[in-house]
């Protein structure tokens, strides 16, 4: 049956995740598990609602549009995990708990503007290319200095921390060096905390690493295909 196989999927999932903060020092409340929903239906995504899940994932702005107003659940909590529009940013940024893929300076100062209208602060995480693949979104380490003292004279976004992608085709050992290397970046720029800058998220690993992510100190991992392996629509 479709609900025990994701029900029992997503047990076995919570559990790995325990597993591996324990490993790194941690605890299992210091992890948070994004469900990315973006290859199943509004079906799917409530029973894992209803199961407990609260943050979900999505890639595409239109589809989580889509989402978040058909479903109207007020436990559930948005994340924007894929590459963000500007010109999409009005409509994304009500919806939106955290925005995972802040990747230019122009996109922060969209979602600066957006925010400022509806009168609040968006919670946001700079994208890191760590990888260095061409093919990703994201800023370079080195810039990200500079972006940082840019971002403290905004008034309406918070930045919580980064967010980056571990090379498509690395092995474990080659993703989880990736992910130290981005807790190390993060780590040299703590110093750099201000009133709407606290850095203290990570948000690193996906279905096939994210045990490597939370060793490495990831707050946040983004886990689709496993989580819905054997579940039908």
């Amino acid at each position: 049956m479709m609900e025990n196989r994701l029900l029992d999927n997503l047990h076995s999932i919570r559990g790995r995740i325990e597993a591996s903060a324990v490993k790194s020092g941690r605890s299992a409340d210091a992890v948070t598990l994004i469900a990315v929903t973006k290859y199943v239906n509004f079906q799917t995504t409530m029973l894992l609602a209803e199961a407990g899940q609260v943050d979900f994932g999505e890639s595409r702005p239109q589809v989580l549009w889509e989402k978040a107003e058909g479903l109207e659940a007020d436990a559930i909590r948005w994340h924007m995990i894929g590459h963000l529009q500007r010109n999409k940013v009005d409509r994304t940024l009500p919806l939106c708990s955290l925005i995972h893929s802040v990747d230019s300076r122009r996109l922060l100062r969209s979602i600066d503007s957006a925010a400022g209208k509806l009168e609040r602060q968006c919670e946001c995480l700079l994208e890191v290319n760590i990888s260095g693949e061409s093919a990703k979104h994201g800023f370079q380490s080195d810039e990200l200095e500079s972006v940082l003292n840019d971002t403290a004279e905004l008034k309406n976004v918070r930045v919580r921390g980064l967010m980056g992608m571990a090379s498509l085709t690395g092995d474990l050992k080659t993703n989880q060096k990736e992910f130290g290397q981005l807790r190390e970046l993060r780590d040299r720029l703590l110093g750099l905390q201000s009133e709407n800058i606290d850095l203290s998220e990570l948000s690193m690993g996906m279905s096939s690493d994210f045990e490597q992510a939370i060793e490495e100190g990831a707050t946040l991992v983004r886990i689709g295909s496993v989580l819905f392996d054997g579940v039908n629509d």
